[in-house]
């Protein structure tokens, strides 16, 4: 049976969503961060070198790194969906293979750059620190997000919300493998976006996530997306 390496509050929660649409069954091997420092744990190294969630090993083999566990997942068992997940390969050739390959590589390859940053810059004045050096980390990293951050998430979430506006998914009207791998950056940019223009349909987006029963089961095993 395939197994899912899970850590909490992870990348790996979209592979729990695309194993419940596709119906496929599979061992859970959930993981807890490590309190203080939030970094998964060094068990993880045991699975695969790079230390790091989401894993699978399915047949004697073991595959890192959310875009190719989808990619594999979706060739494997995707032939055979039906229904709204008929599509989850696009075709070759067609606008809808160029926008899915297009959001299976800016997930991670711009958008969640800014995303992580981000995060960083948040937690980091938090961290233990002598007294005198927390003022100047707080007014360092505020602006750092002031001034390279925030602006890049904010053109990232208007390029998102006027794309959306414009499609139902994001390849286009059909549920794709890019829906699965962008799922986790629209939760992390829904919830460190600050101020800015109202984002309805990235919020609408969601929604329609969160309401696909599939979502729901993989949230019940998985836990929370995001970190509290």
């Amino acid at each position: 049976m395939l197994t899912v390496h899970h850590l909490e509050t992870s990348r790996s929660q979209r592979i729990l969503w695309l194993l419940e649409e596709l119906g496929v069954p599979y061992e859970l091997k959930r993981y807890a961060r490590d309190p203080r420092t939030r970094l998964a744990p060094p068990e993880l190294k045991k699975i695969h070198p790079l230390g790091k969630s989401p894993v699978i090993e399915d047949g004697g083999e073991v595959i890192a790194e959310s875009g190719a566990i989808i990619e594999y997942l979706a060739e494997r068992h995707g032939g055979q969906a039906a229904g709204d997940l008929a599509h989850l390969l696009p075709a070759p050739g067609t606008p809808e293979h160029r926008q899915c390959r297009f959001f299976m590589h800016y997930a991670e390859g711009s958008l969640m750059n800014w995303l992580v940053m981000k995060l960083v810059f948040q937690t980091l004045p938090r961290q233990p620190m002598p007294f005198f050096a927390r003022p100047i980390a707080r007014a360092v990293c505020q602006g750092a997000q002031d001034k390279l951050v925030n602006p890049n998430l904010a053109t990232a979430a208007a390029f998102l919300e006027q794309h959306l506006g414009e499609h139902t998914w994001f390849a286009g009207e059909h549920l794709t493998i890019a829906d699965f791998q962008m799922s986790f950056a629209v939760e992390a940019l829904l919830s460190r976006t600050e101020g800015g223009a109202p984002l309805p349909n990235l919020l609408a987006l969601q929604q329609r996530m969160h309401a696909r029963p599939a979502w729901q089961r993989a949230l019940a095993k998985g836990g929370p997306v995001l970190m509290g």
